[in-house]
């Protein structure tokens, strides 16, 4: 499989040693992904292995055993406190002098999977300049909170707001959990477009055809560029005219609407 996915071209590969592994394999996780782990990290895009939790007592292990020169970061499962983000941190500066590595070269991926995660969720995002990001785990939220995962999201809804928003004003990126129903290709274009529109910056997929589909889910689309490009250019004509406000379709244009087109443009690949 890992051979396999080094064919694609995600964003990120996430070689897994948590919860797509039984208990009885973790050992033998770590050997395969040990050993197959430069197949990966020879495309050139960046591999991020997800390790066990703390709690579990499994991730140092995970870690001493994945960290090597080419490894760019780490994801961790079930983040519940600042404090699990300082332990992981101390860890990785212990692993990356010992192979070598400059300070700081290990980025982290934390996932927020329980309640005490989602009240602590600002905090985990602040805890350490390694974090890159932090993502949602909705079957483990879950389980967590005794409740059934539903087809849709309502009773989620919370907290996936409440980790975009916590995202956001940490200056970290909000990625969304993998949709699981991964032959159901409008099921996941509308489940993506819905986690775009709260403030999800990406997708974990856990199917190589999922790939393309959610990059141009999070991608901005010609219309929208388009129409980004047009709001530039009228507030920018009346902004010129001393003015703070114009029209476009209908619609007011401001500040903030301005900005945000900008900030649409910037974005672009």
């Amino acid at each position: 499989m890992i051979e396999k996915a080094a064919g694609f071209r995600p964003d990120a590969f996430v070689p897994d040693l948590e919860d797509s592994v039984a208990d009885a394999d973790k050992s033998e996780a770590r050997r395969t992904v040990r050993e197959q782990m430069g197949v990966l990290i020879n495309t050139g895009i960046p591999v991020l292995p997800r390790i066990n939790a703390r709690d579990t007592g499994l991730a140092e292990e995970d870690l001493q055993s994945i960290v090597r020169p080419g490894v760019c970061g780490v994801s961790i499962g079930k983040v519940n406190t600042p404090d699990d983000v300082l332990w992981l941190s101390d860890v990785l500066s212990e692993l990356e002098s010992k192979q070598d590595m400059s300070a700081g070269t290990l980025g982290l991926v934390v996932w927020i999977e329980t309640a005490l995660g989602i009240v602590n969720c600002y905090e985990i995002c602040r805890a350490s300049e390694r974090i890159w990001a932090v993502a949602f785990g909705a079957e483990d939220f879950t389980h967590d909170m005794a409740i059934q995962r539903l087809e849709g999201d309502g009773n989620v809804d919370f907290a996936r707001n409440a980790l975009c928003i916590a995202a956001r004003a940490a200056g970290v990126l909000a990625l969304d959990t993998p949709y699981f129903q991964f032959r159901d290709k409008e099921g996941l274009i509308k489940n993506a477009v819905a986690s775009k529109h709260i403030g999800f910056k990406g997708k974990f997929a856990i199917h190589p055809a999922q790939v393309d589909l959610i990059n141009r889910v999070f991608s901005p689309t010609e219309d929208e560029i388009d129409y980004a490009a047009r709001v530039v250019a009228a507030y920018e004509e009346a902004e010129s005219k001393g003015r703070g406000s114009t029209s476009l379709d209908g619609k007011v244009i401001d500040v903030p609407v301005y900005k945000r087109a900008r900030e649409l443009l910037a974005s672009r690949p």
